[in-house]
């Protein structure tokens, strides 16, 4: 979402101004620009006064920012859209990539695959590359031989360093989501869990993250790989903990170890989520699940055997020999052997 500081500095940057000279302009003091810098709330109609002074629109001053200009801004946008739908359209997990296919999580899919490219350290393009302008146009163009222009835009697209990595990350985000579909969102959205009110409704929204932590990146592109992955990991471990620990205490059964959508690579899950689609996990349990009900079932037997030895009247008489135990060796038979 765009916040304060990123309005701010896009219009100091386009307007070549002062931060006083600004205050003026969106009739603040400029102090309040200083507040606005460090990220306090600005209201929806400051948002709107810095869009017109700046021209930008509808588009995110963060996007603009990292794209250089409006116009590449906006051809960013529109291919990012164009290699969602790629992704979409081949999507094998059975479930329906939501933020790919809503325009509501559309808007936002600028914002997320720049704020994930960031916090990488890609380094902003500043400009539209002009092959790129050629592979759009082959997209955009419903005339003449589709399958070649499309061959023709992909070759382009998998050529370049900016594109072949966000591809990659939405063909990973369409299988962490699929898995998150099968095995996690109705536990978040379950009112008796509460999970809503915890860490755990981190889950969804920072998914494009997590999406980008299955790639194999060259951290020459991306200096900041290696730690952007660990803390994104460590943070879904700790998200995923809350989930499987209110499943566990809620007795809500888990068909697989949550944790897998961190280890596991985006093949993996998408596997996963195809087996969850198609009914095969049906019968299965997760193994903690399987251990509670044996520990309940324990527990039931411990409860209920002496009440059963005393109606016998055997309970003060009975005396327990481990020897009698199938397969029991006593430590003379193992020091023997």
């Amino acid at each position: 979402m765009p916040d304060s500081a990123a309005f701010v500095e896009l219009a100091l940057k386009m307007l070549e101004c002062s931060q006083k000279e600004l205050a003026v302009r969106v009739g603040v003091s400029p102090t309040q620009i200083s507040k606005w810098k460090n990220g306090e709330h600005m209201s929806f109609e400051m948002e709107g006064k810095i869009r017109k002074l700046t021209g930008i629109g509808d588009l995110d001053p963060s996007v603009v920012e990292w794209a250089g200009s409006i116009s590449a801004a906006e051809l960013w946008g529109k291919l990012f859209r164009r290699l969602a739908e790629v992704a979409n359209d081949g999507s094998e997990t059975g479930y329906k990539t939501y933020r790919f296919e809503e325009s509501d999580y559309l808007d936002m899919l600028a914002w997320s695959t720049v704020h994930s490219l960031n916090k990488m350290g890609v380094a902003p393009p500043n400009v539209f590359p002009d092959d790129l302008q050629s592979a759009l146009a082959c997209f955009d163009d419903e005339e003449g031989d589709s399958e070649g222009q499309f061959e023709a835009a992909w070759a382009q697209i998998e050529k370049n360093r900016y594109t072949a990595l966000i591809s990659g990350i939405y063909k990973a985000f369409t299988d962490v989501c699929g898995f998150y579909a099968a095995y996690i969102e109705e536990l978040v959205d379950d009112d008796d869990l509460g999970l809503l009110e915890t860490s755990a409704a981190n889950i969804e929204p920072c998914l494009m993250d997590l999406a980008a932590t299955k790639l194999a990146v060259d951290v020459a592109f991306a200096p900041k790989f290696h730690r952007f992955k660990h803390e994104v990991e460590k943070d879904y471990e700790n998200w995923l903990t809350v989930v499987k620990d209110a499943a566990i205490k809620g007795g809500v059964p888990l068909r697989v170890e949550l944790l897998d959508m961190i280890h596991k690579g985006g093949d993996e899950l998408c596997e996963e989520a195809e087996a969850e689609a198609l009914g095969f996990n049906d019968t299965r349990l997760h193994p903690d699940i399987y251990m509670n009900e044996l520990l309940v079932g324990m527990r039931l037997i411990h409860q209920v055997l002496p009440a059963i030895m005393k109606k016998l009247e055997i309970y003060d008489d009975f005396k327990f020999d481990q020897s009698d135990l199938r397969n029991y060796k006593s430590n003379d038979d193992r020091d023997e052997s």
